[in-house]
């Protein structure tokens, strides 16, 4: 008998007949002969439900722990019901929040991290012969105090646990059925992959591709955990995630992956001396904005220009801290730009590849396109432009490194990241 996580999406438990269909495949996974504990996220657009009922009551950001409180609700509503639906099948079933599973966070509000799961209630109602359903995306402090893991968190939740109990394989049910070489909404002909390494899914997942959570990655390939990505809506095999994935012969992009959720923020004559950018970045640090892409020019008159990506939401946060430390840092001018676009290509035969930077350079200009920003790592380039001709820019990527395939065909639509 083996023990399987399996974790299923917004979409996936989206109204009453979509649960009962998640509820008919996890009773066959459980009279097969395997231990279950299911993660499940809110149904359907719950979460946006409730931001949006917070938006009416609060004028502002409404204070971080009752959205926690708040938001924690549609996990416990689904988690309920799909019990009952297990329950109706004839199995024994039995639904936790998440700190009744045992998952304790740092004390943040709307993104923590994970730091300690102590499974001893879910591997006891294992032992009882029950299905466990888990609600994702949650946990509590130390202190007693309710968290959410931030969107994607659901991910996060069902590979920590399935490290925490030990479990055999862990499944991720979405509404695609695995990874592919891009989004495969706007190229049709894009592949899906049979599997991919921890590395090059973890590049994907920073890089906007949104089937899985870039922490849930770290988890599975931290703690080795075996990872499938496969679709809720059919039976059809998946893409397993794994430490070093077999490479297709003359394939050397794996994926390609795109993020509109940028803003670059360019500080301008910043005096050159030692410590500069610490002073900004350490800034930003203390309000927990992320930076992504950093680059800066050459010494002129005794100052340098810099810029920086960030997300869209962090945007306005980001240059009111910088005003903040003018007069410290001593720069003369900030600015900043929206209506951007990161386009990513990832695979892991990049390093020893040469002309892959020069192919995505000349995709892109052949398209009449500025390049803003570049990034590159062993496994990954990521070039910032503007997100005007984006669906064009995918495309022609994707037939340029050979990733086309006439014989696919994709059937699905959005999931909810949780």
């Amino acid at each position: 008998m083996s023990l399987i996580v399996m974790k299923f999406g917004g979409s996936s438990v989206g109204d009453a007949e979509r649960m009962k269909r998640v509820a008919k495949r996890i009773v066959e996974r459980k009279q097969a002969g395997h231990s279950c504990v299911v993660v499940v996220s809110a149904m359907g657009d719950t979460t946006d439900d409730l931001i949006d009922l917070s938006k009416q009551i609060y004028d502002g950001a409404p204070p971080a722990r009752e959205m926690d409180m708040l938001l924690t609700t549609g996990e416990q509503v689904s988690v309920a019901l799909l019990s009952m639906a297990i329950h109706n099948l004839g199995e024994q079933a039995v639904s936790y929040t998440g700190w009744q599973s045992g998952i304790f966070t740092e004390p943040v509000h709307g993104k923590a991290r994970i730091t300690d799961i102590q499974p001893h209630r879910v591997l006891h109602a294992i032992e009882q012969g029950n299905v466990v359903i888990v609600a994702g995306f949650q946990g509590m402090t130390e202190a007693g105090e309710i968290t959410t893991l931030g969107r994607g968190g659901s991910d996060t939740t069902a590979v920590a646990l399935a490290a925490a109990i030990k479990a055999d394989l862990c499944e991720i049910y979405t509404d695609v059925d695995g990874i592919y070489s891009t989004d495969p909404r706007i190229v049709k002909v894009a592949r899906k992959l049979a599997e991919i390494s921890y590395d090059e899914m973890l590049e994907l997942a920073n890089l906007g591709a949104a089937v899985l959570h870039p922490r849930a990655v770290e988890y599975a390939k931290n703690y080795n955990v075996t990872l499938v990505v496969r679709s809720s809506f059919n039976y059809n095999e998946g893409t397993n995630v794994k430490e070093e994935a077999v490479m297709e012969q003359g394939i050397v992009v794996r994926g390609i992956a795109y993020d509109k959720n940028v803003a670059r923020i360019s500080i301008l004559g910043v005096p050159e001396k030692p410590g500069q950018l610490a002073k900004v970045f350490l800034a930003l640090a203390e309000v927990q904005i992320d930076v992504d892409i950093i680059v800066q020019s050459g010494v002129i008159n005794g100052s340098a220009d810099f810029s920086f990506t960030t997300t869209l939401a962090d945007r306005e946060k980001a240059l009111d801290v910088i005003e903040q430390i003018r007069g410290e840092v001593g720069f003369r001018e900030v600015t900043s730009e929206v209506n951007l676009v990161k386009v990513s290509i990832v695979g892991a035969g990049m390093v020893s590849s040469p002309g892959v930077a020069a192919t995505m350079f000349k995709v892109i200009s052949d398209l009449g396109i500025t390049i803003s920003l570049v990034s590159t790592s062993e496994i990954k380039m990521s070039c910032v432009i503007d997100n005007t001709n984006l669906t064009d820019v995918i495309r022609a990527l994707h037939t340029a490194y050979g990733l086309d395939t006439a014989d696919q065909v994709f059937v699905g639509g959005p999931e909810d990241r949780r």
